[in-house]
């Protein structure tokens, strides 16, 4: 199982690494407190972020996760994101 580490930088900018299986990846994600309210209310955007790896890597590989993107355009991606969200955040 990947592991996942989500930085803060500033206030809606975060740093994610992802390890697997002996590979690294960083993606730096952007994501407004608003938009974590909407998607996990009372959630940290930390955990609304890993959460939203953990289905992201159910997907996809790490590599070929953007490297740098708004938490928002996953739901574009993947219709279902908001609807399984709750899943991942359970799971924590």
């Amino acid at each position: 199982m990947a592991e996942i580490s989500v930085t803060k930088h500033s206030k809606s900018l975060y740093e994610v690494r992802v390890a697997d299986r002996g590979t690294l990846t960083t993606h730096e994600v952007s994501v407004d407190q608003e938009t974590v309210a909407g998607l996990a209310a009372g959630r940290s955007a930390e955990a609304v972020i890993e959460a939203s790896f953990r289905f992201l890597l159910e997907r996809e590989s790490q590599e070929s996760i953007l490297s740098s993107f708004g938490l928002q355009i996953i739901g574009r991606y993947f219709p279902d994101y908001e609807e399984q969200l709750g899943s991942y955040l359970a799971a924590d």
